[in-house]
């Protein structure tokens, strides 16, 4: 039995820059009238690390099983974990030409945190006015900038 029956929708992005390089990842999780914001970043990695991360940060942040609408704007995450996932997970882990999934270990987690929650993923266009969409990618820049500069 579902312990939450609310909806819990998430807006997420992540980057590097250049690709790879410092990145940043954030996430906004909103609950009725509440917001959460989380960001991070990394001195040195890619555009689909950070995408991926910032999909794991935000799904452990909740703290029960729960019905989430997620919006991203990467095809790699989306079609990764609606798509691909199903393929790799027969195939050990290896590609259609068999080579290693790329990303495995974050592949790996996100499935599992995946499990723990009724998600429906939707992709949404980036740099397209949509104001969540324009919040995470500020956070996740700002996030980046603090990456390169910590030392």
């Amino acid at each position: 039995m579902r312990l939450n029956e609310d909806k819990v929708i998430i807006y997420t992005d992540g980057g590097a820059k250049p690709n790879p390089g410092a990145g940043g990842w954030a996430a906004l999780l909103i609950y009725g009238e509440t917001e959460r914001e989380l960001s991070g970043g990394e001195a040195r990695t890619t555009n689909n690390k950070m995408e991926m991360t910032a999909a794991i940060e935000a799904l452990e942040a909740l703290r029960q099983p729960t019905t989430v609408e997620f919006y991203t704007d990467s095809q790699y995450l989306k079609k990764g974990i609606t798509e691909w996932i199903v393929k790799w997970r027969k195939n050990g882990w290896r590609t259609a030409n068999g080579k290693p999934v790329l990303n495995q270990d974050l592949w790996m987690r996100l499935d599992e945190l995946t499990n723990e929650h009724d998600i429906t993923w939707k992709w949404t266009r980036g740099h397209a006015g949509n104001p969540f969409n324009e919040r995470v990618d500020q956070l996740a820049t700002a996030a980046r900038e603090r990456a390169r500069y910590a030392r």
